[in-house]
C-alpha cells in the first residue's frame, strides 16, 4: 500500500490514497479468499470512513455505553506506541466495513438453523482477510511516515464481561464505524451499513488529521425499520436460536446456540473450526443495504447490489 510522504498539506491525498488502498486490496490481495476450492473472495465490496480522535462519542462510549475498559483512540495508540505519544485531536480512527459477497448472502438465505458453508468460510477466514487488511493498512502508513495500530491486534485487547451489556471488548469495531459515520445498530446489535448488516468491520487508529466523515444520523438505531418506523423485525424469527425479540439481542443465547450447535455441525460437516451463524444477517431488508430509500440517499454509490 503506497501512501503520499506526509508534508501537513496532503491530508486528502492521504485520505484518498487509504481508501484506494483498502478497495485494492479487497480487489486483488490473493489474501481475501473463502480458503475453499475454487479459492473464492471472502468480500467483494468495501466501505470506508474516518472518525476524529478526539469526537465525543469515543468518551461517551467508556462513560455511558460500553464501559470504563473501552479504550479511545488515545488510549489504545499511546499504549502500544509509548515512543511516540499522540493527543486526542493529533489522531485518526480509520474504519471499514467489507460486504459479503452475494454468493455468500443467497447461501445463507437458504438455512433455517445452520449457516451455509461459505458463510462459515467467510466467518473464519474472512476474518483472516480483515486481520491481514489491518496489517497492510498499518504497513501502509508506516511506509508514509504515519504512526498507526490495530486496536483489535494488540496484546491488551480482549473480551469482558460487561455488568451492563454481558459481552463486550477493549475495543469494538462495530462501535469504530458507527463513529465514522458508517452505520447504526439493529434490532439484533448487527450494524446496519451502506453494504448492509452482512458484513464485518476493522479499523486502525493512525496519528494523522483526516476530515471525519459526516454522520449521516443522530439516533444509533436510525437505519433499523423496526426501532424508526415500528416495522419488520424480521431478524427475530430468522434466529434459530430465539435469542432475538422485540426487547432485542440476548447475547447469552446466542454464544450459547453458536459454541454448543454451529461450532460442533461446522467441525463434522467441513472440518474447520467456526461458529459463526450469521442468519439474522440475511433475508432481511437490511441484509445489503440502508433498508430505507430517504435513510441511504448519500449512499448511493455503495448500495449497488440488488440481489
Amino acid at each position: 500500500m503506497a501512501l503520499p510522504q506526509r508534508n501537513g498539506k496532503n491530508t486528502m491525498d492521504i485520505s484518498d490514497h487509504i481508501v484506494r488502498s483498502i478497495e485494492e486490496f479487497i480487489a486483488d490481495s490473493p489474501d481475501n479468499n473463502l480458503q475453499n476450492e475454487a479459492r473464492e473472495k471472502a468480500f467483494d465490496r468495501v466501505f470506508v470512513g474516518f472518525a476524529a480522535g478526539d469526537d465525543p462519542l469515543f468518551e461517551d462510549y467508556k462513560a455511558h455505553h460500553i464501559g470504563a475498559f473501552h479504550w479511545t483512540p488515545a488510549e489504545v495508540f499511546n499504549a502500544t506506541c509509548p515512543e511516540t505519544p499522540a493527543e486526542s485531536r493529533d489522531l485518526t480512527v480509520v474504519s471499514w466495513v467489507l460486504g459479503q459477497t452475494r454468493a455468500t448472502r443467497a447461501d445463507n438465505r437458504k438455512q433455517s438453523r445452520f449457516p451455509a458453508e461459505r458463510w462459515a468460510r467467510a466467518r473464519v477466514f474472512g476474518e483472516e482477510t480483515n486481520v491481514a487488511l489491518r496489517h497492510s493498512v498499518v504497513a501502509g502508513l508506516k511506509d508514509a511516515g504515519i504512526d498507526s495500530v490495530a486496536p483489535m491486534l494488540t496484546q491488551g485487547w480482549q473480551r469482558v464481561e460487561s455488568n451492563r451489556f454481558g459481552f463486550a471488548s477493549t475495543w469494538s469495531e462495530r462501535h469504530a464505524a458507527y463513529a465514522a459515520g458508517l452505520g447504526t445498530f439493529g434490532l439484533c446489535d448487527g450494524l446496519i451499513t451502506p453494504l448492509g448488516k452482512a458484513m464485518r468491520t476493522g479499523s486502525v487508529v493512525a496519528r494523522v488529521r483526516i476530515d471525519p466523515t459526516p454522520r449521516e444520523y443522530t439516533d444509533h438505531h436510525a437505519y433499523c425499520l423496526f426501532y424508526s418506523q415500528g416495522k419488520c423485525g424480521k431478524c427475530i424469527k430468522r434466529c434459530p436460536a430465539g435469542a432475538i425479540s422485540k426487547s432485542g439481542h440476548d447475547k447469552i443465547a446466542c454464544k450459547t446456540y453458536m459454541r454448543s450447535i454451529v461450532k460442533p455441525y461446522i467441525e463434522e460437516k467441513w472440518g474447520f473450526y467456526g461458529r459463526g451463524c450469521g442468519l439474522c444477517q440475511t433475508k432481511i431488508p437490511c441484509e445489503f443495504k440502508i433498508p430505507d430509500p430517504k435513510l441511504r440517499a448519500n449512499h448511493t454509490s455503495a448500495a449497488t447490489d440488488t440481489s
